[in-house]
């Protein structure tokens, strides 16, 4: 019988025992999953993953204000003046005019990325700042003018736009000014929200790159509220947030965030605790999808999972019979479909065993009694 506890497998129980979590490590998808302590070093990545929101994302793109560009498509205007009459655009005649200076009629950037100045031919203009279009006819029409100035000014943006799409009171496509615009200035412009802040979400896509953060958190956290750069594209959406609950915890099933954070211990308390009766403290576990380059900054060993795999299956170990296990949950965030697991303790399942042996004795001398009965009579 002492061989068949040891066993434990024999047993009734909501989920798997804290021993084959730790020994078997089965494999998913062709690798095992990671089982990893709910240490300080751990919950110090996480911790600082998970509030980098959009400026982690987009920290490297952060100027004071995007400088927009003239980009394929613009609609140009040009002036160009002499210092005085009798020049290549001024003709002596019009000495008595009112102004020194002529207007190129507005052109479009073209295909290949040009527009076209009379006597400066070709004048490249994608990617380029308008003070650089300027010095350029300026420095082709010097010994053709005299002393010629020119102004370039974007009449008319084609190309330097910010989409917004989502769950908005209206989607929009505007272009971006030169005193720059951020995150919120844009969502602002689309409307109002039509849902709940902490359920709604903010994802900024720029090119190839994506950062989502809660629309609470936005507004809360200034320094995610990151400039826009052309082409931008802004996706408003709600997500209600659910994390599963199993095991020997208070409440088993699924509970929404209700907020736009929730921590470890939060969501434990969700769940109703750990049963005094049934649970062991040192055996919760939280199971995720982790991403790879968060295990690499913990020192978890990664030479089994394939070099494409982003997302690698996880455990997190949680001893919450160590007092300081406690204030390290309170500072990792809980992710949508988390699973948190709260394991039996071995007594638990030394009483099912009891249980099981003296219904076995029960029975035996039941039917030895009934047997006596059917012999003597």
């Amino acid at each position: 019988m002492l061989g068949m506890l040891a066993a434990c497998n024999f047993l009734p129980a909501s989920g798997p025992y804290t021993a084959e979590i730790h020994g078997n490590q089965k494999d998913t998808d062709g690798f095992k999953y990671k089982l990893v302590p709910m240490n300080v070093d751990a919950v110090r990545v996480l911790a600082s993953l998970d509030r980098e929101g959009l400026i982690g994302t987009f920290r490297n793109d952060q100027k004071p204000a995007p400088r927009v560009k003239v980009g394929m498509g613009d609609v140009i205007a040009i002036s160009i003046f002499e210092a005085s009459s009798g020049g290549l655009f001024i003709p002596a005649e019009a000495a008595s005019r009112a102004g020194n200076f002529v207007d190129i009629p507005r052109q479009t950037v073209d295909n290949n990325g040009n527009i076209s100045v009379p006597y400066a031919g070709l004048i490249r203009a994608v990617g380029r700042e308008p003070a650089q279009i300027e010095a350029e006819i300026v420095e082709r029409l010097r010994n053709r003018a005299i002393e010629p100035q020119a102004v370039v000014t974007v009449y008319e943006q084609r190309s330097s736009w910010v989409t917004v799409i989502g769950e908005t009171s209206g989607s929009l496509k505007f272009p971006l000014r030169s005193t720059g615009e951020r995150v919120l200035d844009a969502v602002g412009q689309a409307g109002s929200l039509l849902n709940k802040g902490y359920d709604t979400f903010v994802t900024l896509q720029r090119n190839g790159r994506e950062g989502s953060i809660s629309f609470n958190r936005l507004i809360r956290e200034p320094a995610n509220n990151v400039y826009l750069q052309p082409g931008d594209v802004i996706y408003v959406y709600s997500r209600s947030r659910k994390f599963l609950a199993f095991g020997a915890s208070g409440t088993q099933g699924e509970f929404a965030f209700g907020d736009d954070t929730v921590t470890l211990s939060a969501a434990i308390a969700k769940a109703g605790g750990l049963v005094d009766q049934q649970a062991d403290p040192q055996s919760v576990f939280l199971f995720r999808m982790e991403a790879r380059d968060t295990l690499g900054r913990m020192g978890v060993d990664l030479r089994d999972v394939p070099p494409n795999n982003s997302k690698v299956p996880t455990i997190y170990t949680v001893n919450l019979g160590d007092p300081s296990g406690f204030l390290l949950s309170s500072k990792v965030y809980m992710r949508d479909k988390d699973i948190l697991y709260v394991a039996n303790a071995g007594a638990v399942d030394f009483a099912k065993f009891l249980n099981i042996v003296a219904l076995t004795a029960a029975t035996v001398t039941e039917v030895t009694n009934s047997h006596q009965i059917l012999f003597e009579d």
